[in-house]
């Protein structure tokens, strides 16, 4: 397992029975985990200083409990990343910790790639990836379905000072955006993607990651440039396994472009203590130069 273990902002203070309580930049949350089946707290005084607890609904959803006052936003930094944090709906906050795991990655290899790299990321949410790119020095077509997220990726590179870097936000259905990219030859070197189980393109296109994964990874290994760095996959969806990331890029991006395939589980550690929550899943191809 790869763990991100290099947060200051960012920290899990205690887990117990399908919930966690975090730190983020000091601001204290408890929300749901569904992999968290222990019961067993190790720190009970951290669990009253939460300032929003996420409570979910036996009818589906939620809704977040305010303890104590909070803003309405703030940030967090992550090295010399900056990402703004808001409250959502299905306790989500806008950004998922454990991808610095990824980050790292993306910024060493495209730094190290020594020349111009150009990065396509799709189901782009929020823009970690795309911030990370960015600020290792490529330009980066970022596409979302939601215009919503488009406007909080945008604020997350204007927070992390990376406007002089060329980001192209895109509001569009992923399948429909790639395959307008075959018909025009355009090339990336760098394409990353965090598709969800399901979802909703911009026009209400219905999106299965079952049934769809393979056929977006096969269309985006036709827009790959003829000296691709890497092609990442994230997953969360539960029961997926990271072996079958790994069989698509072999069935797809390796028939193409041999290099080398890795998946992994990520995850986050949990402060004085040696627990880990898993996190979800990657699957990686990479050239070997």
């Amino acid at each position: 397992m790869k763990i991100a273990n290099n947060w200051t902002d960012y920290k899990i203070l205690d887990m117990s029975d399908g919930m966690k309580v975090e730190s983020w930049n000091g601001v204290i949350l408890t929300r749901p985990d569904p992999q968290i089946v222990w019961k067993s707290k190790q720190n009970e005084k951290v669990w009253e200083k939460s300032n929003a607890v996420y409570h979910r609904s036996k009818s589906g959803g939620g809704y977040w409990e305010y303890k104590k006052n909070i803003q309405d936003r703030w940030t967090v930094n992550y090295k010399d990343l900056t990402f703004n944090i808001k409250l959502m709906g299905f306790k989500h906050t806008g950004l998922f910790p454990e991808q610095a795991v990824n980050w790292d990655y993306m910024i060493d290899k495209i730094k190290n790639s020594k020349r111009e790299i150009k990065v396509l990321n799709l189901f782009a949410y929020t823009g970690g990836a795309t911030v990370a790119c960015a600020y290792a020095g490529a330009s980066v077509v970022h596409v979302d379905s939601s215009k919503g997220m488009i406007e909080w990726a945008k604020e997350n590179i204007k927070s992390s000072n990376l406007e002089d870097i060329y980001v192209r936000f895109i509001v569009d259905d992923v399948i429909k955006f790639v395959k307008r990219e075959i018909r025009r030859g355009n090339k990336y070197d760098v394409i990353i993607m965090d598709p969800p189980s399901f979802g909703r393109g911009a026009n209400k296109e219905v999106w299965n990651i079952e049934n769809d994964l393979y056929n977006l990874v096969e269309l985006c290994s036709q827009i790959l440039s003829d000296k691709p760095l890497f092609f990442l996959i994230n997953s969360y969806t539960t029961g997926m396994s990271k072996t079958v990331l790994e069989n698509i890029l072999s069935l797809t991006v390796n028939k193409k472009f041999k290099g080398t395939i890795t998946s992994d589980e990520i995850g986050l550690p949990m402060e004085n203590s040696n627990l880990i929550l898993p996190c979800g899943i990657y699957g990686r191809w990479e050239s070997n130069e």
